[in-house]
């Protein structure tokens, strides 16, 4: 089964095309991830260069999977909608996965066996974050202040470099190693139940959406009320 695997919920541009008829490890036949901002303009010619790389067209695919975030509102909806295009274009399944579980899945392919802390950057001086054993998730997803994460140790901690002196300091004491491990499309076709019914895309934005509709102006004492 040729898969192909995106994710948009963070900084990193992710796409690959995974084999996963090659027994218990599947194979990445391309990828590539990259850090940008700029998701909806690189996405598509991405998904397009990696076919070309693998030898496959669009009608080799038999499925997608996509990163459901966490994420912000613009991130996820430009990998989400592209993913649900996709699928309904060519007739295949598109399986959403939790961004963190996959991110876990990685960890767990790795060989960075027990317990793993999962954190990305929600801005505004927030973080989103996951806590698992081996690659089951045991909380979250959720967003806090970094300070405020209360979690049981962790033997792994991915997390973003610019965000690791903002986490509490007996997390960082306790941890056996601290990275951060970008989504993969290993990692996301691995969290992903193939065999599975899919079930509808359902975005993890974990709070508001930035935009907010503009409160109502109080009318004008120069406009009379009217009985109609």
């Amino acid at each position: 089964m040729n898969v192909l695997a995106i994710d948009t919920a963070t900084t990193d541009l992710v796409a690959g095309i995974v084999d996963t008829d090659t027994g218990a490890d599947a194979r990445v036949l391309a990828e590539a991830v990259t850090e940008t901002r700029a998701h909806n303009e690189l996405l598509v010619p991405t998904v397009m260069e990696l076919l070309s790389q693998a030898g496959l067209e669009f009608s080799d695919l038999d499925a997608v999977v996509v990163g459901c975030g966490p994420g912000p509102f613009t991130g996820l909806r430009v990998g989400m909608s592209t993913a649900a295009a996709f699928g309904q274009a060519l007739g295949i399944p598109v399986h959403g996965v939790c961004t963190h579980d996959a991110v876990a899945a990685l960890a767990q392919q790795e060989h960075w066996e027990g317990s793993s802390l999962i954190v990305t950057d929600a801005r505004r001086r927030e973080v989103y974050w996951a806590r698992y054993e081996a690659a089951r998730r045991m909380a979250g997803p959720d967003v806090v202040a970094p300070a405020a994460l209360d979690v049981a140790r962790a033997d792994v901690i991915s997390c973003p470099e610019s965000l690791r002196g903002q986490l509490p300091a007996e997390l960082i004491d306790v941890a056996r190693h601290i990275t951060y491990i970008p989504p993969h499309p290993a990692g996301l076709v691995a969290a992903a139940d193939l065999a599975a019914t899919p079930e509808p895309l359902a975005p993890l934005y974990l709070r508001r959406p930035d935009a907010k509709e503009p409160a109502p102006k109080p009318k004008s004492p120069a406009i009379p009320d009217v009985d109609v």
